[in-house]
């Protein structure tokens, strides 16, 4: 489908080439996806009903982690369905509006999820370096705030970069070489100079980065000065074992970011974009929950006592179900 304008037929529809040169394991990847999507879904889940019900993890650390959490199940949720899709072969279209709203949540919640980090970052520095004020700088109101303003401000820095998306003509060849609407497959398809389009991006996508970034280098640069100073092993373990499975995070996702945005669509190489495309929208995401849950003490027996009570739970149903004869 298209739309005659004067000078041009302009494309009111894509299409989602995926990875074409692998069509004989397009149905593995499929299964493949889908196992690591129900993997995400099942561990962010669980990490949200955890800091929920377990008391213990009702601090500022947990609540920024459970957002987080959230933010990865819609953050995946927005990509990986229509991917699947696209393994099976059965709908590789996608309109323009819901190519540019896929582009538009995607962009938003991978900005979204930089301000969580960042703060989050910030949290294990106040409770570190200053543990007395610790519990009025970062009280309930201020936790609030915090992850109410990443939300919005997520939501509304993208709007720029968007808008001059919205203004090139997208004519001649309709099919992203992608397996999602991102910015620069879209770039490429332009019929019109996206010079403009592509500077606003970089500068927008590089401002995010570095409003991101430098809080959470100078939090922790701090935090390992505290910990250095520190007289016993133990005090400087436990300090660390606080902030290490954030850090890993941290620096799997802004180290992808920074080669994958902030650069030139000129140095952009397909194939290994979409490489690492999969490794930050599939992989990591699926990872994240693991790392939190395998490295943090406290995540690890909460749901110990989780899953204490709910056998207690069931004992208890069946008990009274299923009475002893």
């Amino acid at each position: 489908m298209a739309m005659e304008t004067e000078n041009a037929t302009v494309a009111t529809y894509f299409i989602i080439l995926g990875f074409p040169s692998l069509q004989k394991l397009q149905l593995l990847f499929f299964f493949v996806v889908l196992t690591i999507y129900l993997l995400t879904l099942a561990g962010h889940i669980l990490i949200i009903i955890l800091v929920h019900i377990d008391s213990c993890l009702h601090t500022p650390m947990y609540f920024y982690l459970s957002n987080f959490s959230f933010l990865e199940i819609w953050y995946t949720s927005n990509i990986i369905p229509k991917m699947l899709k696209v393994f099976l072969g059965n709908d590789r279209s996608i309109t323009y509006t819901g190519c540019i709203t896929q582009l538009y949540f995607f962009m938003s919640l991978v900005t979204a999820e930089c301000f969580i980090l960042a703060i989050m970052a910030c949290d294990r520095y106040l409770a570190i370096c200053h543990p007395l004020q610790y519990p009025t700088l970062m009280n309930n109101r201020v936790c609030l705030r915090l992850a109410l303003c990443s939300w919005v401000g997520s939501f509304l820095v993208i709007i720029p970069p968007l808008i001059s998306l919205c203004k090139l003509s997208f004519c001649g060849p309709n099919e992203i070489n992608h397996f999602f609407c991102d910015v620069s497959p879209l770039l490429k398809l332009s019929c019109v100079d996206p010079h403009e389009a592509e500077t606003v991006d970089f500068v927008v996508a590089t401002s995010v980065l570095v409003s991101s970034i430098v809080p959470v280098v100078v939090s922790y640069a701090l935090i390992i000065v505290t910990i250095l100073k520190m007289p016993s092993a133990t005090g400087r373990q436990k300090a660390f074992s606080t902030c290490g499975s954030h850090l890993v995070v941290v620096s799997v996702f802004f180290g992808t970011l920074i080669y994958m945005y902030a650069r030139p669509a000129s140095l952009d190489s397909a194939d290994f974009s979409k490489v690492l495309s999969v490794f930050y929208t599939v992989v990591t995401p699926m990872l994240n929950p693991v790392i939190y849950c395998l490295r943090n003490k406290e995540v690890k027996e909460a749901l110990r006592r989780a899953v204490k009570c709910s056998h207690a739970l069931l004992g208890s149903f069946f008990s009274r179900v299923l009475p002893l004869s």
